[in-house]
């Protein structure tokens, strides 16, 4: 498998979460692809939209949101990359959200014609991306339970956590550092508190040793202390064994 390809974030990310074999990654090696270049906060997708093709995220972030009441915006996910945000529209004609960048980013996106002809070839892909779209409804499912019972501290430790091990499986949390272009607006609109709010959580973490946060750098300090202020269990994530929870605190 070629390296730095825009399709090898997707191999990764799907082998994070299922065993693929040397055929299923030639496969997607073969899918076309037009990558393009956005720009921070930048709308790739839009409610209503019908897509014809799906988007996947080479490099940098998404994230999913709604609009309330016409000017509140309530972030849904966050996606990095390895991600195809819009991967239900192969099935769901009309998108229902909007999809947009959280700084410069890079997207593929691969007709959906493409992903047609070549899943009915591929057993084992159906049902790796099958995996993927349940996987993404279990991370729903969380985050409903995070905004509707957790305390503003513990939704951002959550978050944080489950970020960690997100960049950690695809390779970009070494050492329990990575990089997020949030703002403290981003986290916010995620958690359903202000900015300042935001703000204070973030100053109570770092007096409790658990994270530093340096301009766009976040390192976690204490992992465990992490998890359980944002009641945080990985188990939703369904990842491999050797991208679960256990190979983070040993590294």
């Amino acid at each position: 498998m070629a390296t730095g390809q825009p399709y090898t974030r997707l191999i990764r990310r799907l082998e994070s979460i299922g065993a693929l074999s040397e055929e299923s990654r030639h496969f997607i090696s073969q899918l076309p692809m037009t990558v393009r270049s956005y720009k921070t906060n930048q709308d790739i997708l839009r409610e209503g939209d019908v897509p014809t093709q799906c988007c996947l995220v080479v490099d940098g972030y998404l994230c999913r949101h709604k609009m309330a009441n016409g000017s509140k915006r309530q972030i849904i996910s966050f996606h990095i990359p390895g991600d195809m945000p819009d991967l239900q529209s192969l099935h769901l004609t009309r998108l229902d959200h909007n999809i947009s960048t959280l700084g410069p980013a890079a997207v593929a996106f691969i007709p959906h014609a493409a992903l047609r002809e070549m899943l009915p070839r591929s057993r084992e892909l159906t049902h790796a991306f099958w995996r993927e779209t349940l996987v993404d409804a279990a991370m729903f499912r969380e985050w409903v339970v995070n905004l509707g019972q957790r305390e503003a501290l513990a939704r951002v430790s959550h978050i944080l956590c489950e970020m960690t091990l997100r960049l950690q499986a695809i390779g970009l949390a070494r050492e329990f550092t990575f990089a997020l272009p949030w703002t403290q607006g981003d986290l916010g609109d995620a958690c359903g508190i202000s900015p300042v709010h935001v703000n204070r959580v973030i100053q109570n973490l770092r007096a409790r040793g658990a994270i530093e946060w340096h301009a766009k750098v976040i390192k976690i300090l204490n992992w465990e202390e992490l998890k359980s202020i944002g009641d945080f269990s990985p188990e939703y994530l369904h990842l491999r064994g050797e991208h679960h929870d256990t190979r983070i605190e040993a590294d």
